[in-house]
């Protein structure tokens, strides 16, 4: 008996030492956590909702922020190819609007200049865009380079595969880069025909097996499609007939792009290579050598800044040019998103831009596509209807288009929606539009959209009951980490 007693107390001596070890172990992790997380340019409410989770919760919060937490990767920074600030040969006769507020913080922040000699046609739904995509694959002559989120496993995604293909056998030079998590369900079976075919398949930071490249958080959310180095179609649309198609689909998103062409098209041609060079390993010289001597050739009259946004960009040059353009507003306000969650900044900003007298106009689905992200929104309409702002809830389905216009003189459109995720974690891309037609263009689709909208009541969205209130709390404290 005095054995068994004996070894039963041995055993829990060294339990206990492995015990006390792997808690001094997590302990020292968390405290190395919490000084990277304080370290990094986060939103205050982001930073305090990581902080509670790793100090009261180390076992679940250490964790998940290994795997979710990352924003800003300095190792990523220095190893990814940067975009050029300036091509060559476009320097020579800079933009009009290059001294203006808006575009010098976009400048400072990290992004490009405005360039000239642009062109610009805006696409307002699906089949448009679907349209203006297959007449661009089809007229390519050289390289088409599309970086997708989604891509979808329905008839839109196969008939552009196909599509893809064969072009790459007619020895067009195809690359395809996907998002690991936005495509998780597009297996690399149903891209075979296009790899048999001579083009390139790429997935960004695959989830499984986690990368050892950065965070599985941090996602290529950018949808960008660029033809011979000179075209390129931008907007929200990922490749799926959610979004897009040939035919018309009751079930489909009012989504928003634009085809644009000259000098901006070969910046988003660019980040599209540097995306490609960090997945593949290749070379990014290699790629751009590839480009004619007079891709930059001006198109037309449109001046257009170039803002690629994510960790592998040093700065914020995304969300300060929101910033930017919100606080130089004198007019008229509109935004138009399907997820509106901002972070504190932002929404004092269009706060008090709409209690000076601005007319600031915001367009969001009735009810989107994640409730938790509606109950979280719920708290940031009542505070802009106070101010005196309009709350426009979208009737007619889905809206996932994004996109800022002030005083019919600036916008921007890209893939980025109105919320931390986009704003601060995601890698996003961007296009200002710096000249006024094109603005008031945009205008008169806003007000469009809003045809289709009802207006929001006073205190939009109350919630009456406990329940009510309970959700919404909660869906505000994940707010940042949505």
């Amino acid at each position: 008996m005095r054995e068994k007693f004996s070894a039963l107390f041995d055993r829990i001596g060294v339990d206990g030492l492995l015990l006390n070890f792997f808690s001094l172990a997590g302990f020292i992790l968390a405290l190395l956590l919490v000084a990277r997380l304080m370290s990094e340019k986060r939103a205050p409410a982001n930073t305090f909702a990581w902080l509670l989770g790793i100090v009261l919760l180390p076992w679940v919060g250490v964790p998940l922020y290994l795997l979710f937490g990352g924003r800003k990767l300095r190792r990523l920074i220095r190893r990814k190819s940067r975009v050029l600030p300036v091509l060559p040969g476009a320097g020579a006769h800079p933009a009009k609007s290059a001294n203006t507020p808006i575009a010098q913080t976009i400048v400072s922040a990290g992004a490009a200049p405005p360039v000239p000699g642009n062109t610009i046609a805006f696409l307002a739904n699906g089949e448009d865009a679907y349209a203006a995509l297959e007449r661009e694959i089809r007229a390519a002559r050289h390289a088409i380079h599309i970086t997708t989120f989604i891509l979808g496993r329905d008839d839109t995604g196969r008939r552009l595969v196909r599509l893809l293909a064969e072009r790459a056998r007619e020895g067009v030079k195809v690359r395809l880069l996907l998002d690991s998590l936005g495509s998780w369900f597009t297996g690399a079976g149903f891209t075979h025909r296009l790899r048999r075919a001579g083009g390139e398949v790429a997935r960004f930071m695959p989830v499984l097996p986690f990368s050892s490249r950065g965070s599985a958080n941090l996602r290529n959310h950018r949808k960008i499609a660029v033809f011979d180095h000179c075209t390129a179609i931008i907007g929200g649309h990922n490749l799926a007939r959610t979004y897009m198609g040939p035919q018309r689909f009751r079930k489909r998103w009012q989504d928003f792009g634009a085809v644009i062409q000259g000098p901006a098209a070969a910046l988003l041609n660019d980040v599209v290579i540097a995306d490609w060079c960090f997945v593949t390993g290749q070379s990014a010289e290699t790629l751009r050598a590839e480009i004619p001597a007079n891709v930059v050739a001006p198109r037309g009259h449109s001046e257009l800044q170039v803002v690629a946004s994510g960790p592998d960009v040093p700065g914020d040059p995304l969300y300060e040019g929101i910033i930017s353009m919100i606080q130089e507003a004198k007019e008229t306000i509109w935004i138009v998103t399907p997820y509106f969650i901002p972070d504190d900044v932002l929404l004092r900003s269009l706060v008090v831009k709409a209690r000076s007298g601005v007319a600031v106009n915001l367009i969001v689905p009735a009810r989107s596509d994640h409730r938790i992200t509606d109950f979280a929104r719920r708290h940031y309409l009542r505070e802009l209807r106070r101010a005196g702002a309009r709350v426009l809830l979208f009737t007619s389905g889905m809206v996932h288009s994004k996109a800022l216009i002030v005083d019919g003189s600036a916008g921007l459109i890209g893939s980025a929606n109105f919320d931390s995720r986009s704003l601060f974690v995601n890698f996003e891309i961007g296009v200002v539009v710096h000249t006024a037609a094109d603005a008031l263009a945009m205008t008169d689709w806003a007000e469009t959209l809003a045809s289709h909208c009802r207006e929001a009541k006073s205190d939009p969205d109350q919630p009456s009951r406990f329940f009510g209130n309970l959700l919404e709390d909660l869906s505000r404290l994940l707010a940042p980490l949505l």
